[in-house]
């Protein structure tokens, strides 16, 4: 039984006016052209698009991603560009009561102009912007102009004003996606133009401008969803509004109009995470009518849910945990960067299939960056679906920003566009407010650099203070029901060089990598949850042939060079590599290793955070590429699996078995994330590396529900007769709905007596291959000529068994390698 409830006071009131449909006009079909301020030729243009990638398509500049290119192209970050159209106004719209212009998205500093007059000046790509523009508009002809100035001298320009230099350099003065100025991952395009739809909106009498719901799940037999409606009227009449099946007369008054409704839910199905239970939606119409005529509607889906943030004091320090319909949940996941340093070019699909990637994974939770965008709808859309929860940062990163009035007054008005966008979606858990901007001021010597006094730090300080302590949560008070406010204020609370780091809130560790520490360190930093830590390594070598010709495909030339942006980042993946592997000198085996060496450091960070008590998410740097390159991704710019990738399917599963070595013994974990409790047998078992049994141990017992428990426990005398660099330990559980598996080497990779494996293929039909061997072959890489993608690889095949591998399309022939192949080499 649903029921709609109605908290207002109806008028009977009707007045003599025309009724008609409100319509949308999507002026990005229509014919742009562009040019550069100081030139007069005017080329065409595609809306949404950037000025790189309309010079790219009129062929005036190379690929900007192919060699070093990007050297080339850093001139167009200085110019000014300028966007035109014509259209074409109907009287029939021109009758229309209102006409909104909207703009999606600009990038950055415009100038617009229609038919001459003046009617924006936008500073803010992240804004949405609306001008009312029917007064202007005229039957026939219509000309909007928009002037792009470089965001770049706008920076500078401003960071001339102050008397001290902030960390960041000019981009912090611009509310422009910081990645564009280049990072340790992203190449430097400083981008213009119109980057989001552009649309007229034309409507009469009443329209519906904001949309929020909140959620009362205290009765289990009946949810009550409640809905705050705003609607705009030009006049005093009474109308019908439903949302669904239900329907109520309403009177709106002359201006904003704001009415409450109450939507009961008869037995509710909740919305849960990946690998809980199903992310139930509920679809919802609301629309507006008066007689047979739809005036506005808008349409969403709503997950039943709650979602809180634990943070309560422990013996340990500080427990910070997410719970989700009153369970605690460990949260598994990546870290998402921009898909592409030219947006217009991710398309909705490109979103859909970040998250596909994680759904595929295991993953409960992404966390979308502070040195991007806010993403579009389709990215939360799919999250919504799949049960991926979001941590969403603003969008400030690695840098402290300006404090004066303008510049807050403008991020209140972009935290109000996009948290009113975004706030409805199930999805999201957490709103956050900077990325390692605390922890630069306290940990990256950014004083001391500056040759800060003390006025200037202070300042500094409580201009940041101001922004991510003051505004922004003040703003989100205003803006979401409490049960729905959950604010940080910055990711990490504590930098990784610091003790209390793992003691409370999330941590970023990076003492591997940025620290060179050993991959053995991700066992002793484990914060409370790990919100980053990751490891680079190099794409698939179609991603290089993408970007270079075959005589550059080694690590002396300039375009290999260019294509990896951290300063030491290919001696950094030597240097670990050297420890674990034997160094190949051909380079496709060197980019095979690269991705082995960062699967199992990948592997042995996450099974440390499941497998510690007080840890309760693991969120790993970084999930995806904005461009082809080297870097910490798990999946590349193309959208190809890295080994991590699978790996960390794997390492993510619901039930995940961990072998760890402590001083006299190995110690079996078994972490399982479901609710529910498994009883089955227990099987390790010591093979060499022809499949004989050495020793074996077996068992029944139970794995409960949401436990991380030490099963099994082995002496290092029971395995003392046994040369381990010849053997295995694999280390099963099976029951009847859940099994899990697990195979650990006692000696580095480089010093495995690994055998020759003679890998049989056999096609059982176009999709589907099986792969033996008849001994050990370890980290078993497939591949083809086309573009196809595995449902396994790189993964270990014991002698004997046989495994199934599923294709996504037919292939000509599948190819094979294994470890064994290329440390002979």
């Amino acid at each position: 039984m649903r029921k709609l409830w109605l908290t207002l006071v109806i008028v009977f009131l009707w007045p003599m006016v025309l009724w008609a449909q409100n319509k949308e006009r999507n002026l990005s079909l229509e014919s742009w052209t562009f040019r550069k301020v100081t030139e007069t030729n005017w080329l065409p243009a595609k809306i949404p698009g950037t000025v790189h990638t309309d010079l790219l398509a009129n062929q005036l500049i190379p690929d900007p991603f192919f060699g070093s290119n990007e050297k080339q192209l850093q001139w167009i970050e200085n110019e000014d560009w300028q966007y035109q159209t014509t259209f074409t106004i109907s009287k029939e719209e021109l009758n229309h009561q209102n006409c909104m212009l909207q703009f999606n998205g600009l990038d950055t500093f415009a100038e617009v102009t229609l038919n001459g007059t003046k009617i924006l000046s936008a500073n803010n790509m992240f804004r949405t912007w609306k001008v009312e523009v029917k007064k202007l508009l005229k039957i026939g002809q219509n000309k909007l102009e928009i002037k792009f100035e470089s965001a770049v001298k706008k920076g500078k320009e401003a960071a001339k004003k102050l008397t001290y230099t902030l960390p960041g350099d000019e981009k912090i003065f611009t509310r422009k996606a910081q990645y564009h100025f280049g990072w340790d991952w992203g190449p430097r395009f400083v981008t213009a133009g119109i980057y989001k739809k552009v649309a007229l909106h034309f409507w009469d009498n009443a329209t519906i401008t904001n949309l929020k719901t909140n959620q009362d799940l205290t009765n289990q037999d009946e949810a009550k969803v409640q809905f705050a409606i705003e609607i705009n009227s030009t006049n005093t009449s009474q109308y019908q509004l439903k949302i669904n099946d239900k329907s109520d007369l309403i009177q709106l008054q002359e201006g904003k109009n704001n009415l409450s409704f109450t939507y009961e839910i008869a037995n509710p199905k909740l919305w849960w995470p990946n690998g809980l239970g199903e992310p139930h939606l509920y679809p919802f119409e609301i629309s507006l009518t008066k007689g047979n005529q739809t005036i506005d509607s808008k349409k969403l889906n709503i997950g039943l849910r709650t979602i809180e943030l634990v943070q309560e004091n422990d013996t340990i320090g500080k427990s910070f945990y997410f719970k989700v319909n009153g369970f605690p949940v460990f949260m598994k996941g990546a870290n998402v960067i921009p898909p592409d340093s030219f947006l217009p070019r991710a398309t909705d699909s490109v979103y859909k299939s970040i998250v596909k990637n994680a759904v595929d994974a295991n993953m409960n939770m992404l966390r979308v960056w502070g040195g991007g965008v806010y993403v579009d709808d389709a990215f939360y859309e799919e999250c919504d679906k799949n049960g991926i929860l979001v941590w969403q940062d603003f969008m400030f990163a690695c840098a402290m920003y300006p404090g004066d009035e303008a510049f807050l007054e403008n991020v209140k008005q972009e935290v109000i566009d996009n948290v009113t966008r975004l706030q409805n979606h199930p999805s999201l858990g957490l709103w956050c407010g900077n990325n390692e901007n605390d922890e630069g001021w306290h940990n990256w010597g950014w004083q001391k650099q500056y040759n800060y006094s003390e006025a200037d730090s202070t300042k500094i300080w409580n201009d940041y203070q101001k922004l991510f302590h003051e505004l922004i949560p003040q703003t989100l008070d205003s803006l979401l029901p409490k049960n729905e406010n959950r604010y940080w204020p910055s990711s990490p609370s504590i930098g990784w060089g610091r003790k209390e780091s793992l003691l409370s809130g999330d941590a970023h560790y990076w003492g591997v990598w940025w620290g060179n520490e050993p991959f053995e360190m991700y066992q002793k930093k484990v914060g409370r949850f790990m919100s980053e830590y990751g490891f680079q390594s190099m794409p698939d070598i179609k991603t290089f042939q993408a970007f270079a010709k075959s005589d550059e495909l080694n690590f002396d030339s300039e375009t290999v060079k260019n294509h990896q942006k951290h300063p030491t980042g290919y001696k950094t993946i030597n240097d670990y590599m050297a420890r674990d592997y034997q160094v190949p000198t051909n380079f496709e085996d060197y980019i095979y290793v690269s991705q082995l060496l960062q699967a199992e450091g990948m592997k042995m960070a996450i099974e440390a955070h499941r497998t510690d008590r007080k840890c309760m998410g693991t969120l790993f740097w970084q999930a995806n590429d904005c461009w082809p390159v080297t870097s910490w991704s798990s999946v590349d710019y193309y959208g190809r699996w890295k080994a991590f990738q699978y790996q960390a399917k794997r390492s993510f599963e619901d039930v995940m078995i961990s072998i760890k070595e402590e001083e006299n013994s190995y110690k079996a974990y078994i972490v399982n994330d479901n609710l529910n409790q498994f009883k089955g047998q227990f099987n390790v078992v010591l093979l060499d590396f022809n499949g004989k049994t050495l020793w074996f141990a077996e068992t029944t017992g139970v794995i409960p529900g949401s436990s991380n428990l030490v099963h099994f426990e082995i002496s290092k005398d029971d395995l003392g007769l046994f040369d381990l660099k010849k053997t295995v330990l694999s280390v099963s559980f099976k029951s009847e709905n859940k099994s899990a598996s697990s195979l650990f080497y006692f000696v580095k990779p480089k010093d495995l007596q690994l055998r020759n494996p003679n890998i049989q293929i056999t096609k059982l039909d176009e999709l589907t291959y099986e792969i033996f061997s008849d001994v050990l072959a370890k980290n078993v890489y497939l591949s083809a000529a086309e573009e196809v993608f595995f449902s396994d690889n790189y993964f270990d095949i014991l002698p004997g068994p046989k495994v199934q591998i599923k294709l996504s399309k037919p292939v000509k022939e599948v190819r094979v390698k294994s470890l064994f192949e290329v440390m002979k080499n």
